[in-house]
């Protein structure tokens, strides 16, 4: 009898530890999972010169580094307003330097010569005045020919003061407006150019930042607007979970929190720190479901990002996160 005792008691005790599980388990609130997906950084590279894509230099799935050479614009248009433009440049270039550069001597011997004849044709002048008054105070010649002598002597004398302004306009050289207006067009066409050489340049699309091509949205020969994307690359280092959280779970997600997220996609448990929580959009009218028993709840945006960096961590991949009641 005592030994069936014995027998009986770790049964029992096996029966209500097995009644006391199912009565748990059936009583108690199951931890609630929320599901989000995985987001990373995308990066769009376009130009903002507009024409026909002539080459495109990677494909989906390539691994490209900053600076690389993705894709090339052909811009006849432009093209042909450099070339217009550098043919402007040059002629104000050759402006200012014949401007800068003064009179030529050419010009200065030429002026200083009439000059000369000037101050000779006015001393012979001025010598047959003096000559035909002495006769005509003598009487030997008529008054008219000493009205006429001095008149040929005053036109000398303006003739070589005329000469003798422009001897010294050709050696003082253009104005100081004349070389301001010169310096300032050459400026004007120097800027016109650089700028349709940046714009050229531009035409040749670099990636701004390293990561993987994710898609190229235009084949070459299409046209290309500007400023539209054709290559779209993915930065899988800067990569993080995104859950959609109603607000009445919101408690136990804040910010600085750190959870072990299940990915099914490479069935492991990875470590996440919450790093951001924004709202959604607003609703048009707040009103409650039930008037007096309830009230609409919002959904929030809940970032979180790795502690470490996850090998074979995909963009759109989906995340489990179990929260205990």
């Amino acid at each position: 009898m005592k030994r069936q005792h014995l027998i009986l008691l770790p049964v029992l005790a096996l029966i209500v530890v097995a009644v006391s599980v199912v009565f748990w388990r059936a009583y108690s609130e199951p931890p609630i999972q929320l599901q989000g997906q995985i987001e990373a950084r995308q990066y769009m590279v376009s130009s903002k010169v507009p024409g026909r894509l002539a080459e495109v230099l990677v494909r989906r799935g390539d691994v490209v580094e900053a600076d690389e050479l993705l894709f090339r614009i052909h811009s006849p248009e432009l093209e042909a307003r450099l070339t217009q433009i550098e043919a402007l440049d040059t002629i104000s270039r050759s402006l200012a330097q014949a401007v800068e550069g003064g009179t030529r001597e050419e010009k200065i011997a030429a002026a200083r010569s009439e000059f000369e004849k000037a101050q000779t044709a006015e001393a012979l002048a001025r010598t047959t005045h003096d000559r035909i008054r002495s006769l005509a105070d003598q009487g030997v010649v008529a008054r008219q020919r000493l009205d006429e002598a001095y008149t040929f002597w005053q036109i000398a004398l303006k003739t070589r003061a005329t000469a003798a302004e422009i001897l010294k306009l050709a050696e003082t050289g253009p104005r100081e407006e004349a070389r301001t207006a010169s310096r300032a067009g050459e400026a004007a066409t120097t800027s016109l150019r650089d700028e349709v050489a940046e714009l050229l340049d531009d035409t040749m699309a670099y990636a701004h930042h390293g990561g993987v091509v994710s898609n190229v949205l235009l084949s070459p020969g299409e046209l290309v607007p500007q400023g539209l994307p054709v290559v779209m690359l993915t930065d899988l280092n800067d990569a993080w979970a995104l859950f959609n959280v109603r607000e009445d779970f919101l408690s136990r997600v804040p910010e600085g929190t750190e959870f072990d997220l299940h990915i099914p996609a490479l069935d492991k448990q990875v470590r996440f720190r919450v790093s951001h929580v924004a709202v959604l959009g607003d609703f048009a009218t707040w009103r409650a479901t039930v008037p007096g028993r309830g009230f609409d709840m919002r959904t929030f945006e809940v970032e979180m990002h790795p502690l470490e960096a996850v090998p074979g961590l995909r963009a759109g991949m989906s995340v489990l996160l179990n929260l205990q009641p």
